[in-house]
């Protein structure tokens, strides 16, 4: 596997690029190809078996630019279609949004009341309660879900900080302060976008980055397979991203740019499906 090959992330739009900024921060030396599904977002209103689909054909996009490492930058993927992920890439390393952040949240938590927010596809897979309770004291443990997804849209509407967002969030959230959480797992990767209107509705709870928790696992699983690129940073250059999109939306390049806080050349448009 070479070294100098890019690190494969995707995701169902922008939401990713929350994933992307996290994995540039702890890998500043790497390479990355993002894959953006923007023809089809969002994928939490869509059934498991397209959700399967659609995710094996941005892992074979991602497989044919060799790509040592693939990310699923999308919690709905990572409940519902990692192991389809993982059957087509083989050898190639696989890291989805779960593990790692269910691990940190457990490990935060003192009361171990938890709560989780992400789509309706990925709060009915329960795939985060799984995680939880493979890992804690059950007897312990409290787990709260919601679905909210109006969250997405939001976000790739870049209506982050108005009082309709603030409205929206706090009719999804008011429930958890009653729940005595003092953990919350942002369980899409679209929700960090909204991390500061969030954290304002619940201030003495911790969130939960899945971006940032999986970027730390890539950088231990890279490590550990001796294939982290240790090239010379030029700290000062924008960082090295490829950008392919199924579908260039009027506001992409500005909801990319304010996500990532750097400019992006035009992105490569892509077609996945063979309708």
């Amino acid at each position: 596997m070479d070294i100098n090959s890019l690190i494969g992330v995707f995701d169902s739009g922008v939401g990713g690029l929350t994933v992307l900024k996290q994995l540039i921060r702890f890998l500043p030396n790497e390479k990355f190809l993002y894959l953006g599904d923007t023809a089809r977002v969002p994928y939490g209103n869509k059934s498991q078996e397209t959700v399967k689909r659609y995710a094996e054909e941005a892992t074979k996009f991602l497989l044919s630019k060799n790509v040592k490492m693939i990310v699923i930058a999308c919690n709905t993927v990572s409940s519902l279609a990692l192991e389809n992920v993982r059957k087509l890439a083989g050898d190639i390393p696989v890291v989805g949004m779960l593990d790692f952040s269910a691990i940190a949240a457990y490990r935060t938590s003192r009361t171990k009341n938890i709560a989780v927010i992400g789509t309706r596809a990925t709060i009915d897979s329960q795939s985060y309660e799984q995680q939880l309770k493979q890992i804690a004291d059950t007897k312990k443990l409290k787990i709260y879900s919601k679905p909210c997804p109006l969250f997405v849209p939001l976000v790739e509407e870049l209506f982050l900080d108005n009082e309709a967002t603030k409205l929206i969030a706090s009719n999804y959230l008011v429930e958890f302060s009653e729940k005595n959480i003092d953990t919350l797992i942002l369980g899409c990767t679209h929700y960090p976008a909204l991390s500061k209107i969030i954290q304002d509705l619940l201030p003495n709870v911790n969130l939960i980055d899945t971006g940032e928790q999986s970027s730390i696992q890539v950088l231990r699983i890279l490590a550990e397979k001796h294939i982290l690129n240790n090239d010379t940073i030029d700290f000062s250059a924008v960082p090295q991203v490829e950008f392919f999109i199924t579908d260039l939306s009027p506001n992409f390049k500005k909801i990319a740019e304010f996500l990532l806080g750097f400019s992006i050349e035009n992105p490569n448009i892509v077609q996945l499906n063979n309708d």
